[in-house]
């Protein structure tokens, strides 16, 4: 009886202890680190060694770097990455291996001393990679380092253990930085369509996108196995610190934690990037008789504040067509307080005949290419006109509204577009002086003022 109450109060307290253990809440263990190896090559070093392809260490090489990620949470598996210093890093590479829990042997901010003999290193644009090698269709890949081999090419130094500073960046300035290394975004949130997603679909890599309050955006790649991958998403704005990845130039995001998303604050105000206003209009239309490809449309702004033209278009009704025959979309532009916008068929020749470059350089037989017989509307993002130069169905040989040889440039007094055309708000030179218009051809560059509000 004695034996049996202790093999049975053993069992129990045994199997206490396992119930008491859970698989990613333990500390971090006491690992050994090695104070007698150096390294003798850098990253830059090793970035010089390899094009994009796959090739394999043969030389007593040993880099040092610093570990960033961690596969505590499980969303980073098989990965370790490391880059060249705790704070403004300069590199970072992607470390392949069958390791498990590899967040306990090699800690956010552990020196680690990868010893490279017989290693194989693959780089795709920006992108170091570093493990075992397999082979898919005769071509070479990087492979996961096997878990026997891990500890005999990864050491952690016993010293310059510290924190990694993340690189403070906007979205923006994602492009130009280095793959593979801890990045901290500000003003973030995620896009108001999936609000009411979680993290990730259940043992799928999903992808979830992350705006900026000027609407720039990036994707956050999670694991469909990590431990928040049911979480919902966050729907406030703030910071997020996260691994920065690279498709080949596409920059991605990957979190190691919830703790890299720190979102309190409340989201960005609504960007209302589509609206109307007649005080943009047309200001100047030009078909120098000495030279046709001088020719350009300047647009005026006469508010006292910027104005966005996204979904803004400019039609062409050539000669007596009723239909569109060309248009410019002025999207992406902005067109200043009380300033001009002006447009040329011909950027370069435009530049070299008056001396600046155009804001906008488009296609010839576009609205900004008219031989000066031909009508134009401006068009807001709502299909509504404007203003307008000509009349829609009548050629203009031989009209008020002809600028053949010359120039239509709008009467100073003017502030607001128009969508009738009315001859007394312009002044119109040509080569044949009818229908009250003035017979003087204009010649460039000394007749004309682009980017002048006359």
């Amino acid at each position: 009886m004695k034996n049996l109450f202790y093999k049975i109060f053993g069992t129990i307290t045994l199997m206490t202890l396992l119930c008491c253990v859970d698989g990613r809440e333990f500390d971090e263990i006491e690992g050994s680190c090695t104070a007698d190896i150096l390294a003798n090559i850098t990253f830059a070093e090793l970035d010089s060694l390899v094009q994009d392809g796959v090739i394999q260490i043969h030389e007593n090489l040993v880099l040092e770097g610093y570990a960033i990620s961690s596969d505590r949470a499980g969303n980073f598996f098989g990965v370790l990455y490391l880059q060249d210093a705790l704070s403004n890093p300069s590199k970072g590479i992607q470390l392949e291996m069958d390791l498990r829990e590899s967040n306990l042997q090699f800690p956010v901010g552990s020196k680690v001393l990868v010893k490279l003999k017989d290693l194989y290193i693959g780089k795709k644009g920006s992108n170091i990679r570093i493990g075992s090698v397999f082979s898919s269709f005769g071509n070479l890949s990087i492979g996961r380092l096997p878990k026997g081999k891990v500890f005999e090419h990864l050491l952690v130094s016993c010293d310059g253990e510290g924190v990694p500073e993340p690189v403070s960046a906007t979205i923006t300035e994602l492009d130009s930085l280095p793959s593979n290394i801890l990045v901290q975004l500000e003003n973030i949130e995620f896009a108001e369509e999936i609000l009411n997603q979680t993290y990730a679909v259940a043992q799928e890599e999903t992808q979830r996108t992350l705006m900026d309050c000027e609407e720039n955006k990036i994707t956050l790649i999670n694991s469909g196995y990590a431990d928040f991958q049911a979480e919902p998403l966050p729907e406030e704005n703030g910071t997020i610190t996260a691994i920065l990845t690279k498709d080949g130039k596409t920059p991605q995001l990957i979190i190691r934690t919830l703790q890299d998303v720190n979102f309190t604050e409340e989201r960005c105000p609504e960007v209302i990037t589509e609206f109307t206003s007649n005080q943009i209009f047309i200001s100047e239309l030009a078909d120098p008789d000495n030279n046709s490809s001088a020719r350009f449309v300047e647009l005026y702004n006469s508010a006292s504040e910027p104005l966005d033209l996204n979904l803004w278009t400019l039609r062409r009704y050539t000669n007596d067509n009723t239909e569109v025959s060309s248009t410019i979309d002025l999207s992406g532009l902005v067109i200043g307080a009380e300033s001009t916008l002006v447009i040329s068929p011909k950027a370069e020749e435009f530049e070299l005949v008056y001396g600046f470059a155009p804001d906008l350089g488009v296609s010839t037989n576009s609205p900004a290419d008219s031989n000066g017989d031909d009508n134009l509307e401006l068009v807001d993002p709502f299909g509504k006109v404007i203003d307008v130069f000509g009349v829609i169905g009548e050629d203009g040989s031989g009209t008020n509204h002809e600028f053949e040889d010359g120039r239509a440039i709008r009467n100073p007094d003017i502030l607001e577009g128009n969508p009738t055309f009315t001859f007394g708000e312009w002044t119109i030179f040509n080569d044949s002086g009818e229908a009250g218009t003035t017979d003087l051809p204009q010649k460039a560059p000394e007749d004309f003022t682009p980017g002048v509000r006359d």
